[in-house]
Parts: C-alpha cells; structure tokens; sequence
C-alpha cells in the first residue's frame, strides 16, 4: 500500500469489479445468472438471512428471499415496515416499456442514466437496471399497485428530468407509497407464512464479522433498550442514503448513516461519498426553527413553467409581473429539454439567479413554479387530477393555493448518489455484507435521474439481490461456526459507544450539534464546493465533534425508550462521515453531476469534468489513522464520455 499523503488520506492498491461478465453488454445479465450457483430448496431452508431496512429495496429483498425458501430475518428501526421512508417518494419510477411509442428503449434509458450521471457510473450495472426495469413494472401490477390508467385503460406516463421521452409510471403523487404498499403486503405474507421473522422497533449498531465474512449484526430493541445479537450466514443492508449529515433535507427525520457507516468501520469500503443530490423542487426555508424540509415531486415540472422576474429585487406580486418581464429560464437556456433539465442543473441554475438579486419570497431564496398556462391549457379539473394531492399538500404547508398562485420552491438536499462500494453482484469489500438500495452507489453515477431511485431499490431486491446472493450462499453449508470472540467484541463496541454517550453530561443536545454540523456542510460542501470551503469545514468538523463528545447531553439511561439516545448516536456517525464527505470533494478538483468544484467550470457556468484523471469511482477504506483511496476505473466501451448538453 502506498504511503502517500494527500489532503490527511493515503493512496493505496486500485479495486476491480471481478464479478462483471465480459462480452455485449446486452448479454452480461443473462451470463451472471447462469453462471451464479444455485441453492437447492432443501439447502435454502437450512440458510440465515438477515435484512436491515423495510424500504423499497429492503422489503423487496426479504419478501422474495423468503418466497424463495430462505430463513430471513428482517429488521427496521420503525413501529412497522409501512413507515420506511420509501413511502415518501412522490412523483413515478422509470421502466423501459415504450408504452408511449415515443422512441424509448433499454438502450435509451441506459444511456439517458449514464449521461444523467455525468458519466461516473459503471455501464454494466446501468445496462441491468434498465434491462430489469420492465420486469418491475409488471411485478407491481400483478400486486395492485394502481398505477394512473390512460382513458382506455392502459398504463400512463410522464416526463421525468434528463429525458426526452415519457417513461415514468406514477400512482399520482403517491407513486413510492403504492409500490411499498405492494412490497409490503408481499413481505406480509412471508411473516405469516413463517419465512421471515420480522423484528420491528430494532436499530442495527454493528455487523458481526467473522473469519472475514459478515455473519450477523448487533442491534438495540428501542423499547427495552436491550442490546441483541442476531446471526446469519449473509447479511443484506438496505438502510437507504445519508442526506440528513446537512441536518435540514427532505429525508424523514430517522433516516441516519449509522447502518452503513458502522460496516465501513468493519472493513466495507464507502464509494464517493461527496456525490449528493440537490432537489430542486423543494419548499423553501422558513425559519429557523424548521427540523425538514418538504419536497415537491419532480413531475410538477412536466406543466409548471419555472420564472424569476428578470429585474432584480422585483417585490411585486407573481400576478402583477408582466409575461415580458420574467425569465423562463430554464426554457432560456436549455431549450431542448426545458423545465426537464437534470436536477443537478435545474438546482444549480435556481442558485445562480437567486444568487444574482433576482429569487423570491423571503430572503430572495425561491424561484416560483407556475402551472397557470397549464390550467389554462388542460383545465383545473385535469390538473388536479394529476396532482391534486401535491398541491394540498403544498397548501397546507405555506397557506398559499397554487391553483390561483405559482408555487415557490428551492433547491434542497434529497439524495445520495454515494454508499458502500459494491461489486456486480451487490456484495460489499466484507465477503457476505450485500447493501442494496439507495445504501450502495452503484448505479446513479454523480446524478440521479428522476424516478430512478424506486426503480434501482426495486430491481436490487425483487431481481438482482435473489440471484446473486444465492452465488454466496451455494457455499454456506460449509461456513465455520460463528466466532464468539467476534460477537462479544462487537457487542463490547456496541456497548462502550452508548455508556460513552451517557456519561459526557453535557449542556447541548445532540439535535443542536446536528443543527451546526448540518448548517457547516451546507454552506462549504452544499451545492458548491471550493478548495477554500472545504479545508474551512475539514477544520471545523473535528473542532466541532470534540465538542460534541465531551459537551453533549444524553439523559435518561439505556434501559427503555430513549431517543435522545438514539439521536446522539446517529449524530456521531454524522460527524465521522461528513469529514469523509470533504476529504471526498477535497480530492476531486472536477466537477461532475451534484458534485459542483467552483474551480471546475466551462464559460457558461456549466460542470467541467476532467476525464484524465478522474474517471474513477473513489472507495475509501476506514482508518484509525484516516481514510485509504482506492480507485476502481471506470471503462465506456457503449457510451462516449462527452461533455454533458442538454441544450
């Protein structure tokens, strides 16, 4: 391993992905499979599984995993499986089905998510996504999912960003609670039919690794407060991204890193952890007492027209402004995709005009979204048939009725592109640690496209999970027992973390140092990045997590409910990780997809990459001593890296 010192990280050996097939990239799905070893049914019944998260892709994941005859165990921090925050997903998810005939294709949709990405994805992994997209789709609608019918009956879509075509199914703005509504009642039924054992109200804190493979995880009943300790012969984490490190996102509120992060520390590399997604659909801020902010689903932009005025500081009414006097400008400047630019574009350009003078509503931190020309067009009834529930919600939240005024939105943290590195086959840097879902990065690039997220959690745990795993498995009959020594370590560590909270006794809570650290990563490591912000927040993040250790207030005790607990944990896990998330950005000095360098721009204001030394997915691997680079290369043989244009 090499030696080298760069920004506080060394440079160690390059990582592959050894499971990939070779040959036509149309193909390489189908050769995996047939090359993956089976489990006989009488085998699969002799096997543990262990699932952590309920979302889409959890859910998902135990469901069939139990259908198929294994022994699972799934687990959820939550008081039901229903509560995963997949549920808040709004607006569709994408699947190749050209029901449209509008040009749509595996083949297209794989190139518009590569692109999306701004080319910082692996190509195999996007080609299988798009491929096993069209299976999703029927999956769900032989559980019921109701997805929005055409007049005859047939199957609607929609628009998404990064897209010319309508590949979208949306239930409407509800789309992501229908589709768990359906894994749920899937996973349901393997609980009563006695395949999966589901422990609810449970929080993972470690994984047990023994001789080299994950074997189990230690977790706490948030109840009783006891710690457990549940082994397996294959552990799966499907405990969704990180976006609440900036404290306000539209993540629910217990959404955390602590799952991920604490397998990282075990020996699972975390890749490109400063790939987070900006939404730029979001309610603005509105005062500082605010714990989350709200999302308004990306398929409001199919028929609301994005403007600003285009004098600055113009305080009149949206109504009062004259058509000649705003600023489409979205519509300006990509006029061959519009209002459906990419989110990465569509948030930086709302924090350029705000930026210039020209936002509006409090603080000038807003860009209105008008659907009168829609209204006009289609007919109020039309509009609220497509997205009624999306406007009462949004009326209830700021007592404005976008039905007779333009909505206002900002950009807001959503998303997160990075995760655990994985290989081909969802299998983590720790042999038997599979991450799925919005937890691994394995397929989004440095972007998401809209209604891809529902999409790649469904495809991972009803498709590509079930197979791949079953490789890893084929060989477990033959696993040496469970070393004790490896389980009373990790419930030791378990241990010491929750006394070591207790016993500070400080004066600030966990959700103030939250708020700080939250406040400190949105302003030097947000929408923009500069050298200059990032070594400002490298020297407050460590100044800022020894405060919090020896000044934070944990009360109660470890016996019984105690969220205060629960929070401060997750908050140090916060700490750890925002410190990787610069180190991250610090290191890539181009810019690409929502990771914005300021250094790194074209002359329009646009992402500049720098392909010749950048063109690598960044694994990191934990250190006491700080963190080690590994690089696995990216390849396009299918796809042409070429500066992105949606002009």
């Amino acid at each position: 391993m090499s030696e080298q010192e760069t920004h506080g990280y060394k440079v160690g050996e390059p990582i592959k992905d050894t499971k990939a097939p070779e040959g036509p990239i149309e193909g390489r799905w189908d050769k995996r499979r047939f090359s993956a070893k089976l489990v006989n049914p009488a085998n699969k019944r002799k096997i543990n599984v262990i699932v952590v998260g309920t979302g889409l892709a959890g859910g998902s994941a135990a469901a069939t995993l139990g259908e198929l005859g294994y022994k699972v165990k799934s687990f959820c921090y939550q008081d039901s499986p229903r509560r995963a925050h997949s549920i808040a997903a709004q607006g569709g998810i994408n699947a190749a089905k050209n029901y449209r005939g509008d040009g749509d294709s595996i083949y297209r949709l794989f190139y518009d998510t590569v692109k999306g990405g701004d080319f910082r994805a692996r190509e195999s992994n996007v080609y299988r996504l798009a491929q096993v997209s069209v299976n999703i789709i029927d999956q769900a609608v032989a559980q019921g999912v109701p997805f929005a019918r055409e007049y005859g009956g047939l199957l609607d879509t929609r628009s998404f960003g990064g897209a010319q075509v309508s590949r979208t199914f949306y239930a409407r703005g509800q789309t992501g609670q229908q589709l768990l509504l359906g894994a749920y009642s899937a996973l349901e039924r393997q609980i009563a039919a006695g395949t999966v054992e589901m422990h609810t109200r449970h929080e993972m804190l470690d994984v047990v690794v023994s001789d080299g493979r994950a074997r189990g995880v230690i977790v706490r009943d948030m109840v009783t407060g006891e710690i457990e300790t549940h082994q397996a012969d294959a552990v799966v984490l499907a405990t969704g991204g990180y976006g609440n490190v900036f404290f306000l996102s539209t993540n629910a509120k217990g959404c955390n890193t602590t799952a991920i992060w604490r397998a990282h520390q075990r020996g699972a590399m975390f890749a490109n952890p400063c790939y987070t997604q900006i939404h730029p659909t979001c309610i603005p801020v509105s005062g500082d007492y605010q714990s989350k902010l709200t999302l308004m689903s990306e398929s409001l932009r199919n028929d609301g027209r994005v403007w600003v005025p285009l004098a600055k500081g113009d305080a009149r009414k949206p109504a009062d402004i004259p058509e000649d006097e705003r600023d489409y400008y979205l519509e300006r400047i990509y006029p061959a995709f519009g209002n459906l630019v990419p989110r990465d574009i569509a948030s930086r350009a709302a924090k350029n005009v705000c930026d210039e003078g020209r936002g509006v509503g409090p603080g000038g931190l807003g860009v209105y979204l008008d659907f009168a020309d829609a209204i006009t067009r289609l007919g109020r009834d039309a509009v609220e048939k497509k997205y009624g529930n999306l406007f009462e919600m949004y009326e209830r939240i700021t007592g404005e009725n976008p039905y007779e005024a333009p909505m206002r939105i900002y950009p807001a943290v959503h998303y997160t592109m990075g995760g655990l590195w994985v290989d081909y086959d969802l299998q983590s840097t720790i042999p038997g640690l599979f991450v799925i879902g919005e937890a691994n990065f394995s397929d989004h690039g440095a972007n998401r496209l809209g209604a891809s997220a529902l999409m790649q959690g469904l495809a991972d745990g009803y498709f590509v999970l079930p197979t791949t795993i079953g490789d890893y498995l084929a060989g477990a009959t033959a696993f040496d027992e469970v070393d004790e020594e490896a389980v009373t370590q990790a419930r030791e560590a378990v241990q010491q973390k929750i006394d070591k909270l207790l016993s500070v006794n400080g004066t600030r809570t966990a959700d103030s140092y939250h708020r700080e650290l939250g406040k400190l990563m949105w302003d030097y490591c947000g929408m923009e990045r500069t050298e200059e912000s990032l070594r400002k927040a490298l020297e407050r993040i460590p100044e800022l997590r020894e405060e919090f250790w020896n000044n934070v207030k944990v009360p109660g005790d470890p016996e019984g409910l105690n969220q205060a607990l629960e929070r401060a944990g997750r908050v140090a896990d916060f700490f750890d990780l925002a410190e990787l998330m610069c180190i991250d950005a610090l290191h890539r000095t181009e810019s690409c997809g929502g990771h914005f360098r300021a250094e790194s721009q074209d002359q329009d204001g646009e992402a500049l990459r720098d392909d010749d030394n950048f063109a690598y997915v960044a694994a990191w691997e934990w250190g006491e001593d700080g963190p080690t680079l590994h690089k696995e290369v990216l390849d396009y043989e299918y796809v042409k890296m070429t500066q992105r244009s949606y002009k």
